[in-house]
């Protein structure tokens, strides 16, 4: 049986899990070749700890609009309707093979909004 998520190690795992699958997503590769530096690597899986630790356990640590430079990053290469269906895809890979339990089921849930509102917005940003 798989443990729940329950911490910041827990996240850190699950985010890195993640960046591997969308860094060798031949679909998705083109959006992190920054990342393929592992310094940045590191410094954005820790942005992203403090994201999802503050979505999963609200604890005030993410302090940042995650909104904006993914409409930065829109203007270079266009996000489409594929690229979320694929992000949150393998982000729910990446819980199931990693963890089970309710925190997971709830990060997952969040994902769906969060990818949801962010789909929104950036078609928003073509108009």
């Amino acid at each position: 049986m798989k443990k729940d998520i329950e911490n910041r190690e827990d996240i850190y795992n699950l985010v890195k899990h993640f960046y591997v699958k969308l860094m060798n997503d031949a679909e998705m590769h083109h959006f992190f070749i920054d990342f393929e530096d592992p310094k940045l690597l590191e410094e954005h899986l820790q942005v992203l700890v403090d994201f999802w630790d503050n979505v999963l356990f609200y604890s005030g640590g993410y302090r940042k609009n995650a909104m904006q430079p993914h409409l930065k990053l829109h203007q270079t290469k266009p996000f489409e309707s594929k690229h979320f269906k694929s992000w949150l895809s393998s982000f729910n890979t990446s819980i199931d093979e990693l963890f089970e339990g309710e925190m997971a089921h709830t990060a997952k849930t969040r994902a769906l909004s969060i990818a949801t509102v962010m789909e929104i917005k950036i078609s928003e940003s073509n108009t």
